[in-house]
């Protein structure tokens, strides 16, 4: 099966429908799909639910998503770094389903694997339970939490072999892992693809069986928040990224 495509329009064709759910893997701005982002804005596709931690800054990552109205609900853990995102939200433009950040990862890892629900103690007592079952095991109460899946996952990885088998580097990993196993169809975007054979099986993150589509991206590694000081004994601004 061939799973490398020439660019990002291609690996979403036939993928994309109005009203579907996207997992968008990356923490902040480290680790985002952007090309898969900036293609999924291309295509047109409104009215999505979109799982991820965060909704990116504005003008980058899920935020041109946002600028163009294409999502209609978000289920994240994050959104502080987003003034449209606040807009629309507090507009009633957004649909918002927030979720603590640990609770928002087993809801996909439990999605990935299979299960449908589980019990945790974050949250209980407070907003996030509300509607939710909660249930006491030894005397302590436990909300119930449900898995997410997704009708397509867009994920960064870091190097991919022609079969899929994912590597992922360093913090870039947070949520990808997890949302390449939880959708029904899963793009991935990688920095470099080598032969079949070229990674260590004990390196591999994630297996290729998860895996549906490929293309070799150029990211633009952005650093979310910039924040400098002065070197000691210089008056010039100094390079140190806090």
């Amino acid at each position: 099966m061939q799973k490398i495509y020439p660019d990002a329009k291609a690996a979403l064709e036939g993928l994309t429908f109005d009203g579907m759910t996207v997992m968008s893997g990356g923490f902040g701005l480290c680790g985002i799909p952007e090309a898969l982002i900036a293609a999924l804005r291309d295509s047109g596709t409104k009215d999505l639910t979109v799982i991820s931690n965060n909704a990116g800054v504005d003008g980058f990552g899920l935020g041109l998503l946002l600028e163009t109205r294409q999502i209609k609900k978000m289920i994240s853990s994050y959104v502080g770094e987003n003034k449209e995102f606040e807009r629309q939200y507090l507009s009633g433009e957004l649909e918002l389903e927030f979720n603590p950040q640990g609770t928002l990862a087993e809801r996909i890892r439990a999605g990935g694997a299979g299960i449908p629900a589980f019990f945790t103690a974050t949250g209980v007592g407070t907003l996030v339970a509300e509607g939710k079952e909660v249930r006491d095991f030894d005397g302590r109460d436990y909300v119930m939490e449900t898995g997410l899946v997704a009708d397509l996952s867009i994920v960064k990885a870091w190097k991919a072999d022609a079969r899929g088998n994912l590597i992922f580097r360093k913090t870039a990993r947070n949520f990808n892992p997890m949302m390449a196993t939880a959708g029904k169809a899963c793009v991935v975007e990688v920095e470099e693809i080598v032969e079949v054979g070229a990674l260590d099986p004990d390196h591999i993150h994630t297996p290729g069986i998860y895996v549906d589509r490929l293309i070799l991206g150029t990211p633009e590694k952005r650093i979310e928040q910039r924040t400098t000081r002065k070197r000691a004994g210089s008056a010039a601004a100094g390079s140190e990224v806090g």
